[in-house]
């Protein structure tokens, strides 16, 4: 016999397209078992894969800082694919020399779709950490035919309140896949001798004016002064402003 739960989280990877041979290796549930309940369509069947967006009376995901962390990583690095049955993947490009960035990617994954499996992709010198589920785009609708710098980009209000809620996760998911913390220097003659200094500053580069639009709108929220040098480019370098993402971002890892 098995349990309520164990048969909502079969039957959910089944409706994600997946075969019975798989979710059996990941459950442990016979496939006999669970062949029976597709056949049967008990009623706890297509109930079992929870959206909150797309549910009777939409709510905001479950796990909002992860969500506000995982929407900057899809608005730099990500993509949804869609794959067959109205599957759809998630997947966001890391490169391989973060392992932390690949680790806190995943993660977020977990915690925002816990109902599916989050694997890794090896490319050549990165990973796409990808996820699949029919709700992907429910979570995100801005996926979207094309590049992102070639379409609109906006966030819906239920993200922006959300964004409002946490924006220090939606910049730490920007800056790590967009963005960078460096090591700037520069010169001075001072009595006749010329010194170095060097000071950090934090880079964000998107060739879409609308995602750097909602970089530029939160960082202002939370009391960072910007610049934008060139036309892709948006630059943190004023002292206070670069101890507060030190405090709350940090470099990659």
């Amino acid at each position: 016999m098995y349990d309520l739960e164990s048969r909502r989280r079969a039957l959910a990877l089944i409706d994600q397209g997946r075969s019975l041979n798989s979710v059996s290796k990941e459950t442990g549930i016979s496939r006999f078992a669970i062949r029976s309940w597709k056949i049967r369509i008990e009623p706890l069947a297509r109930t079992a894969a929870v959206c909150e967006r797309c549910s009777p009376g939409p709510q905001l995901p479950r796990d909002p800082v992860a969500y506000a962390y995982l929407l900057g990583l899809y608005l730099g690095d990500g993509c949804l694919s869609a794959g067959r049955r109205g599957v759809y993947a998630l997947r966001i490009a890391c490169a391989d020399a973060w392992p932390g960035l690949i680790d806190s990617c995943r993660e977020a994954m977990r915690r925002v779709r816990p109902e599916n499996r989050v694997c890794i992709v090896q490319k050549q010198g990165c990973v796409m950490v990808t996820s699949t589920s029919k709700h992907w785009p429910c979570l995100f609708p801005q996926h979207g035919p094309g590049k992102k710098h070639e379409r609109v980009i906006s966030l819906e209000p239920w993200q922006q309140r959300l964004v409002d809620a946490h924006p220090w996760e939606l910049l730490r998911g920007l800056i790590h896949s967009d963005g960078c913390r460096i090591t700037n220097w520069t010169t001075r003659v001072i009595n006749g001798a010329t010194k170095r200094y060097e000071y950090p500053r934090y880079f964000f580069t998107n060739k879409s004016a609308d995602i750097r639009q909602i970089y530029t709108n939160t960082l202002e929220t939370v009391g960072v002064e910007w610049k934008q040098p060139n036309a892709f480019n948006v630059s943190v370098a004023r002292k206070a402003s670069v101890a507060l993402m030190d405090a709350h971002i940090g470099p990659k890892y």
